[in-house]
């Protein structure tokens, strides 16, 4: 991986602060969990660390209402603690990605608060988006968690918020809103990120004068054409530091999601298509080639994704009869779940997704199989639940603490019952565990280098998904991956179907999601990594 471009084709692993690692044992994860926890996620195999909101929060949102970006909120630790944790992870070869929300602040900011001292009309309420008192809200817009995104200032005008009221959306019309974030970039930059996550990254540009929907104009705060240029600013930032920039972009046009892809904008951004998809060959497939087509015109790499804070968990969403594939609106409490089916389906779309190229998100406890997390209504956190009104069970599901060595303690959100036979210890004494098949296949990964570009194979089987990427030998390379000449090919089978299938004969098999029928045949809902030297395919 090069060194200049590592966010090409690096594996990188999400750690939610709050829920990864407690080190001072109050229930809450923290900065000092995360520096004990390194040295764990440098065996795993990833290369970078995306780090979800660490500043000074009212946690309103669980961390996404910043009141300070150059503070780290007390219980999570202090900046030098921060620093120290970026600097103990490079030293383990680990870059670190944080997290930036432009799109809106915390309403304990102090600019919100200035503004909602300053009163109508003052230039602080300018940074904002504030309209005049009125019966109705000012226009028909609906929030991104739901709802109406207007709610009244004490003086009874009006402040728009596309997520909950705690979290006033910022005016990108302003130049010192932009002169500010961009400051905050070098801020990071400065004590050694590697990095940035850009939350909502297609929200933050609204239409002048806010109008209302209307079918046959533009969305008036999705994918403004003014974004582009916001972005173009930050990359002269980040390229000045040798930074990377990585947008969360939900847009169901490729094409123009990749707009923001241009060589002098974003990096890379979130390919949440694939994680859309359910468990299907076809549907897989169509993503995958959907996603390689439309990056390579722009020179940018892909990325997938399964799993993050904001979406039901791989296992359990594999696991249920229908809907395999995520969709906020189609979340509801109590929906059946087969967590057997659901963690068989799930390592093997571990291989095949550590199989594709570009660059690989994983999300804490992905690792572990964790499974998603039915929080009683009472004790659900995530304002998503009550926008809703209480329809949606919100993102807490995804969230509970990682279970490490299975001894009871104190947690945030309720730990369900059998989350320590999940724990991170045990799975790594068992060879055949979860946690054994991501370590074995990021290091195989890893060692691949910079292989070829993925070709389709043709199949007879209609529930097999088969591919290959070409490699070459590396004179450095010692691992069982190479064979010490050229023609090497990487191949990867996923058996969809409903029966067992047989191996390619001339082949050797490097990895399994799951073990083989008694005939060596590979049975439903499992994937192998393959290596077949000299092998020429039909495309």
């Amino acid at each position: 991986m090069s060194s200049t471009e590592w966010w090409r084709s690096a594996a990188i692993y999400q750690v939610y602060v709050r829920s990864f690692a407690d080190g001072n044992g109050d229930g809450t994860g923290d900065l000092a969990g995360v520096r004990a926890r390194l040295p764990y996620l440098a065996e795993l195999g990833v290369d970078a660390l995306w780090f979800t909101p660490w500043y000074l929060s009212p946690l309103a949102d669980g961390g996404y209402d910043v009141a300070d970006y150059r503070a780290i909120d007390p219980v999570f630790g202090t900046l030098g603690e921060a620093e120290k944790l970026m600097t103990e992870a490079q030293e383990l070869g680990l870059r670190c990605i944080v997290d930036i929300v432009p799109n809106h602040v915390s309403d304990q900011h102090a600019w919100f608060r200035a503004a909602l001292a300053a009163g109508p009309g003052s230039p602080e309420r300018e940074l904002f988006h504030f309209r005049p008192y009125s019966e109705e809200p000012p226009n028909d817009w609906v929030g991104e968690f739901g709802g109406v995104p207007w709610s009244r200032a004490p003086d009874g005008e009006w402040y728009l918020h596309l997520f909950a009221p705690e979290q006033p959306d910022l005016n990108w019309n302003h130049p010192e809103v932009r002169r500010e974030h961009e400051e905050v970039l070098r801020f990071w930059f400065e004590r050694g990120a590697a990095g940035v996550r850009i939350d909502s990254a297609a929200l933050l540009a609204k239409a002048d004068g806010l109008p209302s929907m209307d079918p046959a104009r533009p969305h008036p705060f999705h994918d403004r054409p003014e974004l582009h240029d916001i972005y173009r600013s930050w990359r002269r930032i980040a390229d000045a530091y040798g930074a990377a920039l990585i947008g969360e972009i939900w847009l169901p046009d490729a094409e123009r999601f990749t707009r923001y892809l241009r060589p002098d904008e974003l990096h890379t951004a979130f390919n949440f298509d694939f994680l859309s998809r359910p468990w299907d060959p076809a549907q897989l497939w169509e993503s995958i080639d959907l996603t390689l087509s439309t990056h390579a015109p722009v020179g940018a790499p892909a990325t997938w994704v399964l799993a993050n804070h904001d979406v039901t968990r791989t296992v359990t969403r594999y696991g249920r009869a229908e809907d395999t594939g995520f969709a906020f609106e189609r979340k509801r409490f109590g929906v059946p779940t087969d967590l057997e089916l659901g963690t068989r389906r799930a390592r093997a779309a571990a291989l095949l997704t550590l199989a594709l190229p570009g660059s690989v998100y994983l999300y804490q406890g992905e690792e572990l199989g964790l499974p998603e997390v039915e929080i009683p209504r009472e004790l659900v956190q995530d304002p998503m639940h009550a926008r809703s009104g209480g329809v949606d069970p919100g993102r807490d599901g995804c969230r509970v603490p990682l279970p490490w060595d299975g001894a009871p303690a104190p947690s945030w959100l309720p730990v369900p019952p059998g989350w320590s036979g999940r724990a991170a210890e045990r799975q790594a004494r068992d060879p055949d565990s979860m946690l054994s098949l991501y370590r074995t296949a990021l290091r195989r990964r890893r060692c691949l280098g910079e292989a070829g570009p993925l070709r389709r194979l043709r199949t007879d089987e209609p529930g097999l998904l088969c591919f290959a990427r070409a490699f070459e030998r590396d004179e450095s390379d010692e691992s069982d991956l190479s064979d010490g000449g050229n023609g090497s090919t990487w191949v990867t089978l996923v058996n969809f179907g409903p029966d067992d299938v047989a191996l390619p004969a001339d082949s050797e098999l490097l990895l399994t999601s799951g073990p083989l029928s008694a005939r060596g045949l590979l049975p439903p809902d499992t994937a192998v990594w393959l290596r077949r030297r000299g092998f020429k395919d039909s495309h």
